[in-house]
């Protein structure tokens, strides 16, 4: 055989790559555990919180990653999502081109930062867009999904096993590199497959598809879903009613996804997830109205059932009514799925990450940050609205994430975003409440809530009297548990001369600071940068603007 210069090249490089691989220690694999029904993403053995950033669909590609990572350095990102396209990776049947993945992989490193890859095989956003051009050639072979009319839809079949059986080989494959590329553990989690679903109707009216919908559900199926029949053995019609054809669509494609998914774990074992495209929280709207097929709220039993391997069901949520938002989190953050949010947009939906954080959410991630768009990234250049509200929440909590995800992680952590029309929040913590004043009020007024909520604070319970205490654009103070004191109006503001009380045991216990300290984290601890002291804002009610401090605070009664 000869050999030339390239392909000596090629064999060098190589080698030098197995020889760094064989030279770096192998850290643990990241993994979800439970504790107290709370969850945990652990990452080097210690919990941690996905501060990420998703870049655009497109911007994986090595010749745009110059315009990711600036982006990613100005929101203060410890994670980014980037996809991985099944046409780039298997460009032709069995053969795996792993260039993009080991670009990305470098360039995190030399950035700092850890990944969660996309995998973008079968499904992205219900179509079939990234499956390799010579399936998408073969459609015989390789079948969309057919309508009730009869009608090929833009939406591949969870039935069509040959793609199924080429989405399993191919995403073994990328996990065996993974596993093998990888020993610094920088991929945390994959999500598998991209919104899988459909769009445009309800189900696949294939035969394949119409002999099992008219097929008994399996026994499983059923006990997800809490179904009682008067038929012994029913089939979806007869057990789901008008939600027949959304329930077996969601189990279609949940056994489609949950097989791809095993597949990659049994050589791989990294986190995995699915992401789903919401319905309306509030107002779902009848079947149609919103993508059929994926981990909608309405469905989550049945994915938990007919995709085991998957580990997290999570929503990307893209509504601008706050309560919807909330209800999103609150529907997904369950006794058996772990709270975490892979896709979000709006500046003003900042704020919910620490809404996500009060309910123990592993991570949270904004969709479409990088500047691949045109943006001007410049010395002195003017950030989207929506980078810089972002920015602002990493920035704050991002050097202490290991700390704040350890306290969630053991249940000593609250967190909370203002909603509309509301002025004040209650945090309790044993003996002590934490009381949060959103809206301006002066001395001796009642708070009126802000016009445009902003508010976000973070309380954690460092010891019996202790606290960890931050947030933007808020007052907090302290008082000890028990009967409130109403002395002057039905509620006493941080900032006004009353000192915080509580009658217990028949006595008045007031509030003091006994120590204010500003404090940083840095390598793994607390720094102590000053001691906060006399009135004006500093001990009497503590108020925290648009710079990011924290403070721990020390409590004590007289």
């Amino acid at each position: 055989m000869k050999f030339t210069s390239t392909v000596l090249a090629a064999l060098v490089a190589t080698s030098l790559v197995v020889a760094l691989h064989a030279q770096v220690k192998e850290r643990p694999i990241p993994r979800i555990v439970k504790k107290d029904g709370r969850f945990a993403l652990l990452v080097d053995g210690a919990p941690y919180l996905v501060l990420g950033g998703q870049v655009h669909n497109s911007s994986t590609w090595p010749a745009m990653l110059p315009k990711v990572w600036p982006a990613m350095e100005d929101l203060n990102v410890n994670t980014v999502e980037m996809p991985i396209y099944w046409e780039q990776f298997e460009p032709r049947p069995g053969q795996y081109d792993y260039t993009t993945i080991d670009t990305v992989l470098t360039q995190a490193r030399q950035h700092h930062v850890r990944l969660v890859l996309l995998w973008f095989g079968t499904w992205k956003n219900g179509s079939q867009h990234y499956m390799p051009e010579w399936m998408k050639l073969a459609p015989d072979r390789y079948p969309h999904l057919v309508d009730k009319n009869g009608q090929a839809v833009d939406s591949p079949s969870p039935f069509a096993a040959a793609s199924l059986e080429a989405d399993k080989t191919a995403f073994t494959a990328f996990m065996r590199h993974l596993k093998k590329a990888d020993p610094e553990r920088t991929v945390i989690m994959v999500q598998v497959e991209n919104e899988a679903g459909t769009w445009g109707t309800l189900r696949d009216y294939s035969p394949a598809a119409q002999k099992l919908f008219t097929s008994p559900v399996p026994r499983d199926m059923l006990d997800a879903m809490q179904v009682t029949s008067s038929a012994s053995s029913p089939n979806w019609q007869e057990a789901f009613g008008p939600e027949a054809e959304v329930c077996f669509h969601a189990w279609s494609v949940a056994k489609y996804v949950g097989q791809v998914a095993a597949a990659g774990k049994a050589v791989y074992p990294l986190p995995l997830y699915a992401n789903a495209a919401l319905r309306d929280p509030l107002k779902p709207g009848a079947p149609g109205s919103y993508e059929s097929g994926g981990p909608t709220d309405n469905v989550l039993a049945i994915w938990k059932v007919a995709a085991p391997a998957l580990d997290i069901l999570a929503p990307d949520i893209y509504t601008n009514d706050p309560a919807a938002y909330l209800k999103v989190l609150e529907l997904y953050h369950r006794d058996d799925n772990p709270l975490f949010v892979p896709e979000t947009g709006g500046a003003a939906n900042a704020r919910f990450l620490f809404s996500a954080l009060g309910l123990q959410a592993i991570g949270f991630s904004p969709f479409g940050m990088d500047y691949t768009r045109g943006q001007d990234t410049g010395p002195g250049s003017r950030q989207p609205d929506e980078f810089l509200a972002w920015a602002m929440s990493y920035r704050l909590i991002g050097p202490m994430q290991r700390e704040i995800a350890r306290l969630n992680f053991e249940g000593k952590l609250q967190a909370v975003a203002e909603e509309e029309g509301r002025a004040t929040e209650i945090l309790p913590f044993g003996s002590w409440n934490a009381e949060v004043t959103f809206g301006a009020a002066r001395r001796g007024s009642t708070p009126a809530a802000n016009p445009a909520p902003a508010v976000r604070m973070l309380v954690a319970q460092l010891a019996d009297n202790q606290f960890l205490v931050t947030g933007y654009d808020c007052r907090i103070d302290f008082r000890p548990t028990g009967t409130e004191q109403q002395r002057k109006s039905q509620h006493i503001i941080p900032g006004t001369d009353e000192t915080p009380s509580a009658l217990i045991d028949g006595k008045w216990q007031h509030r003091q600071f006994l120590r204010l300290e500003q404090v940083t984290w840095e390598n793994g601890a607390f720094k102590h940068v000053r001691t906060w002291g006399g009135r004006g804002g500093e001990t009497n009610g503590l108020y925290f603007g648009e710079a990011p401090v924290v403070l721990r605070v020390s409590l004590t009664t007289y």
